[in-house]
Order: structure tokens, then C-alpha cells, then sequence
């Protein structure tokens, strides 16, 4: 049914920004302030109380994190079986790390090893507990070894 002014009255999909069930027509959105950018389905309009906001492209636009680095602390001890880790984030952005180290006997052989992850903030520097994955063989660690690079991983 339609008005006088040859509107639909009863039509659901209208809202009062111009939406229809077919898209928008483009006098109704260029009245609402809208704005072309150029690109197929042409026209982009912002409704009251709603910001735009970008979104990354399915391309990859994001960049990659650069690897951090790792120093070690303190060394895992029978009382504490964990090492200390400082990890440096080099990157523009907040980064999770990975660390990992090898603890060793007084003989250089590695007796355990270890893992953890720490989410650095940009250009900053996080400490991380490491902890001796066989607990079995603690008293015999006599130093540690860490890689000194932290493996970026998002």
C-alpha cells in the first residue's frame, strides 16, 4: 500500500537512515551526509551514534613482530625450581614471547629444559618464571642457558 507521496507505509525493512531491503537508495543517503569513497556498492554513511571503524583487511596488512630478546635473571635453585627471564619487546606494539632455556648440570649436559610465553608491552620489557619441566632432576642443575631470542608470536 502506498502513501500520497508514493511511499510504502508498510514496508519492515526501512529504517529512518534510508534502509531498504535492497541497499540504500543514493538521494536518501547523500541527504543524510553520506560520502562515496569510489568503490563498488558506492556509498558509506555514518548513523547517529555509531562510529566507523577499520578493520584489517583478509589480506595481511598487519605487520610482524619482530623477535625480542632474553636475559636471563636468576637460575633455577632447589628452593625456587624456576629461572628468572627478562624479555625486551623491540616492537612498536604490545607482543607475546616465547622464552625458553635449558637447565644444565655442572657438566654442561642439559638435565631439563623449559618454556613459557609473556605478553610484552611495546618497547618495554616483562619478567618471566620459567619453570624446570622435570622436577625430578632439579638438584642437579648447576647453571641455565637461555636463548637469547624471545620467538614473537602475536
Amino acid at each position: 500500500m502506498s502513501d500520497v507521496d508514493g511511499s510504502s507505509s508498510g514496508d519492515s525493512y526501512d529504517d529512518a537512515y534510508g534502509g531498504g531491503p535492497y541497499g540504500d537508495s543514493p538521494s536518501s543517503a547523500y541527504s543524510l551526509g553520506a560520502s562515496t569513497d569510489g568503490s563498488e556498492g558506492g556509498t558509506q554513511r555514518s548513523r547517529p551514534g555509531r562510529r566507523s571503524t577499520s578493520t584489517a583487511s583478509p589480506g595481511g596488512t598487519a605487520r610482524s613482530l619482530k623477535d625480542g630478546t632474553a636475559v636471563l635473571v636468576k637460575c633455577a635453585t632447589t628452593d625456587a625450581p624456576y629461572a628468572t627471564v627478562e624479555v625486551r619487546n623491540p616492537n612498536g606494539r604490545e607482543g607475546v614471547f616465547t622464552v625458553r632455556i635449558n637447565f644444565q648440570d655442572d657438566h654442561g649436559r642439559t638435565v631439563s629444559d623449559g618454556s613459557d610465553e609473556v605478553s610484552v608491552p611495546a618497547q618495554e620489557k616483562a619478567t618471566v618464571l620459567v619453570l624446570v619441566s622435570n622436577m625430578d632432576r632439579v638438584r642437579e642443575i648447576d647453571h641455565c642457558e637461555v636463548d637469547p631470542k624471545a620467538t614473537a608470536d602475536r
